[in-house]
């Protein structure tokens, strides 16, 4: 059963490494090139017109990769690996939307904030409800509407909360992984490590799972998840996915994400989170996308109140790009730090575990 996990991490990486130069060929040939901020640093003006909307290599080659190591393996998707999908494909829709009238109809501000919203909410809700149905034999659904850390705690929040709570993991960790996408590769890198953590989440998951009985290594502390190693299929299949498209996507890159890919890549991780009930883990997990949220938050509340700023610029990683950083030094440390947040959140994941001996 493993296998799927391997056959879905190769297919990825594969399909982005052949498919992501094609789709720079094509992009380029429309002209669908990317916008650069005016009041942004001068070293990004020679990145104007660079392909965007690369988020649709690697979310075909996701779905692709899932698809096809259900085929090789001879088994059948799941009800939590097809929502996680769909999450990520409609938050990616969203923002193929929002960088087609960008930069084809060349409307600066892409969708309006009030359809732009909406459509995020839409998505978000249709996911939030349909991961309470589906139970299987021991009564599991994809999420459940317990909070979850490293597993459920125990505070039922009831399933309206529950439809709030998740809509705002789905808008944070968009919005987290879209600020996040300003440098070559940044948002890439970083999502390929917390993608790496979460297929091991997930086949710890399915080897500690409370179904399988006598087998457990330590039977006070499984795992009631739904279905644990198929969300691993899909973290491995986008961990592959995102290293193919870093090799085309890192300094100087060759073509960005775009909305396409950052909203995906949000929705996707926010999905995992919830459907492995690890719902604040991914805060620890995601801890860059975090710091640089909140480092937009600091900067406008900040000048809101006093009129002063914090950074030279938000978000973080153009306050060190300002203060003389190149851009690869500040992309290779803001992964360490991603790193770093990856190695103490599975650590925590583990003690977890371990602690209930």
């Amino acid at each position: 059963m493993m296998n799927q996990i391997l056959f879905a991490g190769v297919i990825g990486l594969f399909l982005t490494l052949v498919g992501t130069p094609l789709l720079i060929k094509l992009l380029a040939r429309k002209g669908y090139g990317q916008y650069i901020r005016d009041d942004g640093p001068r070293e990004h003006a020679s990145k104007r017109g660079t392909p965007t909307m690369g988020g649709i290599a690697f979310i075909f080659a996701t779905v692709a990769a899932y698809f096809l190591s259900k085929v090789i393996s001879g088994k059948p998707p799941t009800y939590s690996g097809l929502l996680v999908l769909g999450l990520m494909c409609g938050m990616g829709l969203v923002g193929f939307l929002d960088d087609y009238i960008k930069i084809v109809k060349r409307r600066s501000l892409g969708l309006r904030a009030k359809a732009k919203m909406a459509g995020q909410l839409i998505v978000g809700i249709a996911f939030a409800v349909l991961s309470l149905q589906f139970s299987d034999s021991r009564g599991n659904t994809p999420a459940s509407t317990k909070l979850s850390f490293i597993t459920d705690f125990g505070w039922t929040i009831g399933p309206v909360l529950f439809v709030v709570w998740a809509l705002f993991m789905i808008l944070a960790m968009s919005n987290g992984v879209n600020l996040t996408d300003g440098l070559d590769g940044l948002a890439t890198g970083a999502s390929v490590l917390v993608f790496g953590a979460y297929t091991f989440i997930g086949v710890w998951q399915f080897q500690e799972s409370c179904a399988n009985g006598e087998t457990l290594t330590n039977p006070n502390a499984c795992y009631e998840v739904r279905d644990p190693l198929d969300l691993a299929v899909i973290a491995s299949a986008l961990m592959g996915a995102c290293l193919g498209f870093l090799w085309w996507n890192t300094s100087p890159a060759k073509i960005f994400m775009g909305d396409t890919g950052s909203l995906a890549l949000g929705g996707v991780l926010a999905g995992l989170a919830i459907c492995s009930r690890t719902e604040l883990l991914i805060a620890l997990l995601g801890g860059l996308f975090v710091l640089i949220t909140m480092s937009v938050v600091i900067q406008v509340g900040s000048f809101k109140l006093t009129g002063k700023r914090v950074f030279r610029m938000a978000p973080l990683q153009h306050h060190f790009e300002l203060k003389g950083w190149s851009e690869v030094l500040v992309v290779v440390r803001f992964w360490i730090i991603q790193g770093i947040c990856v190695i103490v959140g599975l650590g925590l994941f583990y003690a977890g575990w371990a602690a209930e001996k």
